[in-house]
């Protein structure tokens, strides 16, 4: 029996198979760079990890609080300003790719992170734009998390632009050919985009979640992969590398509490033998 994991642990093992070596990622906090740091870790070691601030080849020792945090500047190669971030290396097409996490999405992969609700009143405040709109709009793909976010029909509020109204209206409006969300890893599943339509189906179910649930989340009819694939289990190096780098983020409280203690009660049982 494998080690116990957390849905977070999944899901960050998850998003760092979609990182290639070599490649130059744009990321920000959370479970971006826990995922870009695991790739980074494991398969991927070649890979360029760039921060909104204008640093190039960071390797982090945790996860950083916000985009100026001093654990990012930790082996990086060379530094620049956001204005050549977004300007120089991301419009000129040099990333490869974006880790993004969202709060809303639609069928096209169009995502909210602003607020939810009325403009006038809304009910809750998200993080913001940021530098999302640019990273999704520009980079060669998009890799989308969601933990804790909803599938809409119509957003609250437009942050992102997925494949906007499907087909090829993304870059009939002007967005770089071949860009665009690749893949969104929720709690349940893992959800692609069709070659044409652009629209959103589910491409692998979680261990353990059925379509049942997929489906009752999901407000529009959800197509389905011919072949349904179950997601893998994260693996002991995986779990050992994210508790380690970003155990706030993949963890929660009840589980640290749990792994502390049993390192203390190892080191005592060692000491007393």
């Amino acid at each position: 029996m494998g080690t116990k994991y957390t849905i977070q642990e999944l899901i960050v093992a998850r998003a760092a198979k979609e990182l290639h070596d070599r490649e130059f990622v744009v990321i920000g906090q959370g479970i971006a760079m826990a995922a870009g740091v695991l790739a980074r870790k494991t398969h991927a070691p070649n890979a360029v990890i760039l921060t909104e601030a204008g640093l190039l080849g960071i390797d982090p020792f945790k996860v950083p609080l916000h985009i100026a945090d001093p654990t990012c500047t930790r082996g990086f190669t060379y530094s620049c300003d956001m204005i050549d971030i977004f300007t120089t290396v991301l419009n000129q097409g040099y990333v490869d790719a974006t880790f993004l996490g969202v709060g809303q999405i639609d069928r096209y992969g169009n995502m909210n992170s602003s607020y939810l609700g009325d403009p006038d009143a809304f009910s809750i405040r998200m993080t913001g734009a940021g530098g999302a709109p640019e990273f999704v709009g520009y980079a060669g793909r998009a890799i989308l998390t969601m933990s804790g976010g909803t599938f809409v029909e119509k957003l609250d509020y437009f942050t992102s632009p997925g494949y906007l109204t499907g087909g090829n209206t993304r870059y009939e409006a002007g967005m770089p050919a071949g860009s665009g969300p690749s893949v969104l890893i929720t709690t349940r599943g893992v959800f692609k985009f069709d070659a044409v339509t652009k629209e959103m189906y589910l491409a692998e179910l979680h261990p353990g979640a059925t379509l049942d649930a997929v489906r009752a989340e999901v407000p529009w009819d959800l197509k389905v992969a011919d072949t349904l694939k179950t997601t893998p289990a994260p693996t002991g190096e995986e779990i050992a590398i994210l508790r380690s780098f970003a155990p706030d983020v993949v963890m929660g409280r009840k589980l640290q509490l749990e792994v502390v203690m049993q390192q203390v009660i190892n080191l005592l049982t060692q000491n007393a033998g």
